[in-house]
């Protein structure tokens, strides 16, 4: 007879200070069988087993092989985080839940700071706004009341809470764009020092704007859905390539010589006008999308994390040029717990930086009709890249060679290390398979909260993107 119930946190003791580390990811008593996607070996007599991390726990009778996975137990006591099986006594009854706490005020995601597993949270940390006095906190749905709050308090700290639809290209901002200059002007979200910009709800979003982060310090950027700008005025260059190609300005979210900036939660995306939907010119699509998220110029302790890249050419450049040695040394950045939809390539592109990887979940397909997988990681001029636990389910990639390239000359390249890596459930094998260098050069400063990559899919495509924060 199978029984099971949620114990909650708070209704077991930790183990002895002699007992395992983990204590609190089972009840006390038990001993651990298996990590998540493993197998639990519970014996031929019947016991109760626990699945589950910090303290909450389905708990039931069984016997035998049981796989330590969310189906075997029919619940998920803690969505988006790895859990662990432990065995308790033989024969042993469920422990007795307590009664359920009470709930805790909702917390308010516009104060919260970067979490320590990343570059973000180095250098004394990124809190943005959180700081700001009543006086300081903004409600905002239009251009124009975009503007002013961003302007009023300077450096001063100020959280700015966006809601509905904000289009730059409005008639509250000016309407319609006449050209690159008048775009270059009207569009820009010029995000200053000790700044959250947060949206309200899912289903905040920011059309034809580009959020410049430029020579300032402690910004955060969360919960927006942010429409990827097109240029009006694609330039056509005949030398890019063996057969010319149109380029395009306007990033969504560029971060410039600037230090401590979390960017968590968002969306970008090219919809509703994918690349499907441009004009042909010169007999090639008249590309008006730059990136998605660029961090250039010497910026330091950048974390971009739990945010849906999707339906997008090229991503993220880490590294604006070759040419910008001053770069080297610079460029600290985290990715982590991302996902990546449908992203052709630069997912990051990266020159220079001391770039950390880990827990990003990539999708994609080599023969997708509008964006074909070419590439997911660019290890690219003096790249120095630390991999760790990403899945990469790309349909028709057979080889690390298919996620990871030199994108540009074969003379200046980068390293890259990885550790439990994989592509199509299977070992990424950078080793093996990828012939970059492995001299990185430096060392995590910060613990990373490591999943295991099995759990790293269904960890993402339940955290990632809007509406997963409280903004009151």
């Amino acid at each position: 007879m199978t029984s099971k119930q949620i114990v909650l946190a708070g209704m077991v003791a930790l183990l002895s200070s002699s007992g395992a580390a983990q204590a609190a990811d089972w009840p006390a008593g038990y001993s651990k069988c298996a990590d998540e996607g493993n197998t639990c070996k519970a014996g031929s007599s019947a016991r109760v087993v626990s699945f589950g991390i910090k303290d909450r726990f389905v708990v039931q009778t069984r016997s035998g092989d049981i796989a330590c996975t969310v189906a075997s137990f029919g619940s998920d006591p803690y969505p988006g985080l790895a859990k662990k099986c432990a065995v308790g006594p033989i024969g042993g009854a469920a422990p007795t839940p307590a009664p359920d706490p009470e709930p805790a005020p909702a917390a308010d995601a516009s104060k919260e700071a970067a979490p320590a597993g990343g570059w973000a949270g180095s250098n004394g940390g990124t809190t943005g706004g959180a700081a700001a006095a009543a006086t300081a906190i903004y409600k905002v749905n239009t251009p124009s009341q975009l503007l002013a709050a961003l302007k009023a308090q300077g450096s001063n700290a100020k959280i700015i809470k966006l809601y509905g639809t904000i289009d730059m290209a409005s008639a509250d901002n000016g309407g319609p764009f006449t050209g690159t200059s008048d775009q270059s002007l009207r569009s820009k979200v010029k995000v200053g020092s000790n700044s959250t910009l947060i949206g309200m709800g899912s289903d905040t979003r920011l059309v034809n704007g580009s959020i410049s982060i430029s020579d300032a310090q402690n910004v955060i950027v969360r919960n927006l859905n942010i429409v990827n700008p097109c240029d009006v005025n694609p330039v056509w260059d005949p030398n890019d390539g063996s057969s010319g190609n149109w380029n395009s300005e306007f990033d969504s979210v560029v971060i410039s010589n600037s230090k401590n900036v979390w960017v968590d939660h968002n969306v970008f995306t090219d919809a509703p006008l994918t690349d499907d939907k441009l004009p042909i010119s010169n007999g090639k699509v008249k590309q008006c999308h730059d990136g998605a998220l660029d961090v250039k110029n010497g910026s330091d302790y950048v974390t971009v994390s739990n945010n849906r890249f999707e339906l997008h050419q090229k991503n993220n450049l880490v590294g604006s040029s070759d040419s910008t040695t001053s770069d080297d040394g610079h460029l600290t950045v985290t990715f982590n717990n991302n996902h990546f939809l449908h992203v052709a390539e630069r997912a990051p592109r990266v020159r220079f930086g001391k770039v950390h990887l880990y827990n990003n979940y990539f999708e994609g397909s080599r023969s997708h009709a509008v964006y074909p997988h070419h590439y997911s990681v660019g290890v690219a001029y003096k790249a120095k890249i630390i991999s760790q636990n990403n899945a990469f389910d790309i349909a028709g990639a057979t080889s690390c060679t298919n996620i990871l390239t030199n994108p540009g000359s074969s003379s200046k390249t980068g390293a890259i290390t990885d550790a439990g890596s994989l592509l199509n459930g299977t070992a990424l094998d950078l080793a093996g398979k990828c012939s970059f260098s492995a001299s990185v050069g430096w060392t995590l400063p910060y613990t990373p909260a490591l999943l295991a990559t099995s759990a790293v899919r269904q960890s993402v495509l339940s955290n990632a993107g809007t509406g997963k924060l409280t903004v009151p």
